[in-house]
């Protein structure tokens, strides 16, 4: 059963998700990598490998990370969210980041340790 989450991304969302895939497949054919190859040496499937081709959002990020290991394009992964890129973060200056995010769950509730778990008995 697909994920309806595919269907609700935004449009620039699901074209540079198609962009990535098509760039992933056009630089393991420039490296002369056959798709079983690619497979065996990303340690996923073949058929996980043609979805991370087409772009498929439902493919976990672990998919696309260890395709762009085996093509040595692995770094640029780690830098996805780097500090070092995030223009408007930096302008809003990193001492003002909080140090913990307090729940917008109102005080009183006393007994849940988590929302999403049985309340625990006192």
């Amino acid at each position: 059963m697909r994920s309806r989450s595919s269907t609700e991304l935004p449009p620039p969302v699901k074209k540079a998700l198609k962009k990535l895939g098509s760039d992933i497949n056009e630089a393991r054919r420039r490296r002369g990598i056959s798709t079983l190859d690619m497979a065996q040496k990303a340690k996923i499937t073949r058929p996980l490998l043609y979805r991370v081709e087409k772009g498929d959002a439902t493919v976990a990020l672990g998919g696309y990370a260890s395709v762009l290991f085996v093509l040595g394009m692995n770094k640029r992964v780690a830098e996805i969210a780097d500090a070092a890129h995030d223009r408007l973060g930096l302008e809003l200056g990193r001492k003002h980041l909080p140090k913990r995010i307090r729940s917008s769950q109102p005080r009183g509730q006393k007994g849940l340790v988590n929302s999403w778990r049985k309340p625990v008995s006192e």
